[in-house]
């Protein structure tokens, strides 16, 4: 690779805490930009007249820019050095949320979402690794736990704090509040954050690559934004956008182990540490988000929650979360990793599996517990997991696996998110036919409900009309109750996957450290 090196000058060793804190603060707001503005999607329709496949792409246009970016982070970093980077993405990130808040109508905010999607990125997989670089090897655990507390506490959080902003104020504030956190992110990278003695110069850039990883992208996205909507294969350029995405894939793919001067070394993937760590961090992901996508959804559909209280809904797994934070990033240094991930799974598996009791009439407490649970086993699975996978890569490849390991959960997070959404729809209407044989005249039960109905109404209404509206209104509970079992569904099957997945920890490599220090002394 054609490339130069530019010389640097010395600086001075920066305390832990203080790049911590640095590469924490933008990598929360950027991933709190990815899940507070879901809540906000009805009320931006409504701001700007837009219809709910419109609106959409508010998330949409975020998921590709962000997408694209991931992999290229290694990229970036050797060609800009790593403060440069930082600072340019962060000021980009900035700019993006600027036009949001100003945007007059839709187009110009999903303009300033892809700006934002541009300069938000990179902020994680750039942050694992320099948290893991930053850290001594002794201290992996705790570089994770600050990593996971950015990603994980804001991702949880975000539906939280999206309702409590449009509820109380406007959508606009999800925007304004990036903006402080911004400026004070630049400061501390201005501080805490040393450019690299040396940078290699990339003398070309992989046109070509870039391009494949655009389309792949692009239309895996639209093809997943639109797929239920237009019926999936059943439409033509449904079918047209998966072949160029699954043709752009393939291609990249060939294309980037093949060229010289590729954009993404792919070659990391023969580490069977990243492989394995890859496979179980993006099934942790997809449970993640299944739950915090489908159960506010259940809330706000069945339950008439609002969207202040479907976002407080999760907020025990957000405090779950911080407190095994400061248990697991000093357990990870005294028991075996694979046995925490393992454990970890199975409370994942135990805290979907009891979701799936939910109910027409499903108290908020009983809410509570499984999602204790799951931040439980969240942090047990996310420390370990992102500890292991980046850490026998060797260092002139973190950042570069990093962002491998965050495409690789993005595309899960993704496919996941659209799918579970399909899923939950069409089996409300496999359970509709099953169900709807109870609505029999030739059932005793069925005809007693009515009755009672009827007469109720009856003092209302003419005896027509109101065994009329208690028919609609028995079918009404029936449309209620097969949504509630499509969600038992779709909990139950990630419930599965979760305990199926927990042996597989144990076939990773522990790195075994050499404590020459200890013995020294």
């Amino acid at each position: 690779m054609s490339s130069s090196v530019s010389e640097l000058p010395e600086i001075k060793q920066i305390p832990v805490w203080l790049v911590a804190l640095a590469i924490m603060v933008p990598t929360s707001f950027a991933m709190l930009a990815t899940s507070a503005t879901n809540v906000a999607l009805p009320h931006i329709a409504g701001s700007f007249g837009s219809t709910h496949e419109e609106v959409n792409w508010v998330i949409t246009s975020y998921m590709i820019a962000n997408a694209i970016l991931l992999p290229l982070t290694g990229w970036f970093e050797n060609i800009m050095g790593r403060k440069n980077f930082l600072k340019i993405f962060i000021m980009i990130f900035i700019c993006g949320s600027i036009i949001c808040l100003m945007a007059q109508n839709l187009n110009m905010l999903i303009l300033g979402r892809v700006i934002q999607g541009i300069g938000g990125g990179p902020m994680m997989p750039l942050s694992q690794s320099i948290l893991l670089q930053a850290f001594p090897s002794e201290q992996k655990g705790r570089a994770m736990a600050v990593f996971a507390f950015a990603v994980m506490t804001t991702s949880i959080l975000g539906p939280t704090v999206g309702g409590f902003l449009v509820d109380n104020l406007s959508w606009q504030w999800i925007f304004i509040i990036n903006l402080p956190a911004g400026i004070i992110s630049l400061m501390l990278v201005e501080q805490a954050i040393k450019q690299e003695r040396t940078r290699r110069v990339s003398k070309r850039v992989d046109i070509v690559g870039l391009s494949f990883l655009v389309l792949w992208l692009l239309n895996m996205q639209i093809v997943l934004d639109k797929g239920q909507q237009y019926d999936w294969f059943g439409t033509p350029w449904i079918c047209v956008l998966t072949f160029i995405s699954v043709f752009s894939m393939i291609f990249f793919f060939v294309w980037e182990l093949e060229y010289e001067h590729a954009i993404v070394n792919l070659r990391v993937f023969k580490d069977k540490n990243f492989v394995i760590g890859t496979i179980l961090g993006s099934f942790i992901n997809m449970i993640i988000y299944v739950t915090i996508v489908q159960l506010p959804a259940y809330l706000q559909s069945i339950m008439g929650y609002t969207a202040t209280l479907s976002g407080l809904s999760l907020a025990p797994r957000a405090i779950s979360c911080i407190v095994m934070l400061f248990i697991v990033g000093e357990l990870v240094n005294y028991v075996d990793n694979r046995l925490l991930i393992s454990i970890g799974f199975a409370i994942l598996g135990i805290a979907t599996f009891m979701y799936a009791g939910i109910s027409v009439s499903t108290s908020f407490s009983y809410i509570v517990f499984p999602n204790v649970l799951l931040g439980v086993g969240v942090i047990l699975t996310f420390i370990p997991i992102s500890a292991l996978t980046l850490g026998t890569l060797p260092k002139s490849e973190m950042s570069n696996g990093a962002g491998l390991h965050s495409l690789s959960k993005c595309v899960a997070t993704a496919f996941i998110t659209s799918l579970s959404s399909t899923f939950v729809a069409r089996l409300s209407q496999l359970h509709q036919t099953y169900l709807v044989d109870n609505m029999s005249h030739f059932n005793p039960i069925f005809l007693h409900r009515l009755e009672a109905m009827t007469s109720s109404l009856m003092t209302n209404f003419s005896s027509v009309v109101a065994a009329k509206k208690a028919n609609v209104m028995l079918y009404n509970q029936l449309l209620e109750q097969s949504k509630v079992y499509a969600f038992v569904d779709v909990f139950q099957l990630f419930a599965l996957i979760a305990f199926l997945l927990t042996p597989l920890a144990f076939f990773l490599k522990i790195k075994k450290e050499k404590k020459e220090k200890q013995v020294q002394s």
